[in-house]
This record gives structure tokens, sequence and C-alpha cells, in this order.
């Protein structure tokens, strides 16, 4: 958990003012950031980035989203090597496999404009690019899609998504709807599934978002890429989760405004069962929560390592955010990276979450 209080930690900050709370990142020298521990699987997670078409010339970016979502990709790509505080839990940051990111790639998704949808996700095309090797991005991306992207994951920027899959770096399971899919990153198998997870077959009525049977592929896919192995497992998916662990209601209509069926939730934690989970990820929320999840809709003190990103670049306001994490072994340890400027400027936020898991 964390090991140091941040209000405690801006307070005595804004007091003796004798230590910066942010700092431009310095170009890194290639070779520092291509320096790895083959022990250690380190990846940064963002999410909510929204990239917003004008409504009045929807063939161009809104000018703030255009500036706070190049300046976050800029920042991923100087990450590796930097110099992580002491009040951080210290080290460097190792060079990263890639980044997951939690949903809502663009803002409108959910809307009738079709132009302003277009504009948006050749604008995150353009600077996350896929591999690596063609967009602003210099890391691999694994994306999901969110409430913003389609709420039903028929809409323009989830079938991008779905040919972007069979292209992605390192993908080794695809769903039958080419919107989930998994990949190893040594010994950790990630797998991707959208917006919910669900839905279970003993339940019939509406979902408020499609899941596109992401439970199934869920299963399917740990039962054939993980088995008995005990490998760690990083799962990601956009809506949040403590909101919807609870009770079902008594009231099917009821049910069906929830934006993540409780019986779905229900069920995922069910098929989590047995599995070395090293992390849940999502977005969603525009807010941080880091907590260990048992199924209930409290956090807890034992359970599955649980990490909500903040926006990471949305068009809104000035304060952003992204994780970086590595797992080695049977531990996660994770670092929140902040901007109270549109990342102009950045820095670590003085906590260190770890967890052992298995």
């Amino acid at each position: 958990m964390a090991t140091t209080n941040r209000r405690q930690f801006l307070s005595t900050m804004a007091a003796t003012a004798t230590l910066p709370t942010t700092a431009v990142l310095p170009s890194i020298p290639q070779e520092r950031s291509n320096e790895a521990n083959d022990e250690t699987v380190a990846f940064f997670l963002v999410g909510d980035t929204h990239f917003l078409a004008q409504a009045d010339d929807t063939a161009k970016l809104d000018a703030r989203s255009q500036l706070v979502t190049s300046r976050l990709v800029d920042t991923l790509n100087r990450l590796p090597g930097a110099a992580i505080p002491e009040l951080s839990g210290g080290g460097v940051v190792k060079a990263a496999r890639g980044v997951i990111h939690a949903g809502d790639c663009i803002d409108t998704g959910d809307k009738a404009n079709v132009k302003m949808q277009a504009t948006e996700w050749s604008a995150f095309v353009d600077t996350f690019g896929l591999s690596g090797q063609d967009g602003r991005l210099k890391l691999p991306i694994y994306e999901v899609h969110g409430n913003h992207d389609s709420p039903q994951g028929d809409g323009l920027a989830v079938k991008g998504m779905i040919e972007r899959n069979k292209h992605r770096t390192g993908v080794n399971n695809v769903s039958n709807s080419g919107v989930h899919y998994s990949w190893d990153w040594g010994p950790v198998h990630c797998v991707n599934l959208g917006i919910v997870v669900g839905q279970v077959s003993s339940t019939a009525r509406r979902r408020r978002y499609a899941p596109l049977d992401s439970l199934q592929f869920l299963i399917d896919d740990l039962k054939e890429h993980v088995g008995s192995s005990g490998r760690p497992v990083v799962i990601t998916h956009h809506v949040d989760v403590l909101r919807y662990a609870q009770a079902l209601p008594v009231d099917d209509s009821k049910a069906m405004t929830m934006e993540w069926d409780p019986e779905d939730v229900s069920g995922f934690h069910a098929a989590l069962k047995g599995y070395n989970v090293a992390a849940i990820l999502y977005g969603h929320t525009h807010v941080r929560n880091v907590f260990r999840w048992n199924g209930s809709n409290k956090p807890k003190d034992q359970g599955i390592p649980t990490f909500n990103v903040d926006n990471s670049s949305h068009f809104s306001g000035p304060k952003q955010a992204l994780f970086y994490f590595e797992i080695e072994k049977s531990q996660i340890t994770a670092r929140e990276y902040q901007t109270h400027d549109s990342w102009e400027s950045g820095f670590w936020t003085p906590e260190k979450w770890t967890y052992n898991f298995g």
C-alpha cells in the first residue's frame, strides 16, 4: 500500500518550497531506455484520452485535445530511463513492454456525428500508432473500448480496433467478435476485454453496454493460455467494478440501466478463481483508485490488486495522470505520474503501491 500520505507531502512541499512538485522530463539517451531487467515486466497504463474534434469544423481536432494528447505521448516516450524519486519508491523507469489503454480513446463515439468520430479516431491512430514504429508513440499500444468509443461495440472506433487486432504486436488470441484479445509479455499473460465483462448465460435481460461475450472469451482464454501454470495475469476493461459489485436489484428494469450488470460482475469474479491475477486495470471514473477486490463493493485488505487510472489526456482540464507498473515473480508495484499543466511538465506522486499476488 501507499508508503507516504500524498496530502501531507504536498502540504510540506508548499511550506518549505525546497523541492519542486513538477519537473520537465529531460530527453533520455536511447541506450538508457533500452536497459531492461529480463525478470521484470514493466509497462504503462493510460485511459480516457477522449480525442475530440471541433464541432464547427469536424475535419479538425479541438486545439485543447490536440495539445494534451500529443504531450501525453511525448511524456510516455521520455519516461523510460527516468529516475523515480525516493518519496515515490526510488529506482529508474525500466524499458517498457508497451502501453495499455483503458478505453474512451475518442470522445464522440456515443453520439451521432460520424464525421467527428472519424477525425478523432484518425488522430488517435496517428498519435498512438500500433506497434511503436508507426505513430508518435514509440511503444506498442493495447487499447480497449469505452462508452465514449461505442456503447454497443458497433461504432467506427471499435471497427478500427477490430482491424488493428489483426496486426497488433504479440497477440495470440482474438475473440470471434474481433474485439477482445490476449497476448504475453514474457511470463505475464494480458487480456483486454472491452467496455465491461459479461454476460452470464443465466441472465438474459438487456445490458446497457454490450459485453460482446467478453466473459466467455476470458474463461476460454485463461483455460487455454494459462491453465494451472500459475502465470501472472493482467486484465483490462473500461468500466469501474466496485459500484456494480452489489446485490442484484429486485427490479430487472433497474439492472438494465446500470453500466455493468451486477450478475455479470459476479460472474467475472467467479471466472478468476484459481488464477494468479496480478492486476485488474480500468479507467472511466476520471479519478485514481487503488485497492484489493474480493468480489464485494468495498475495498479490502485481501483480494485482487485493482488499479483505476485517472484520465490521462482529457481536453476539459490540466490535471491528468498515468500509471507505471513493474511485475516481478509474485509481486506488482505501481507508481503514478501526474501533471497539473496538461503534460507541459509532470511529477511522480509520493506513493508506491506494492502487492503480493498468488
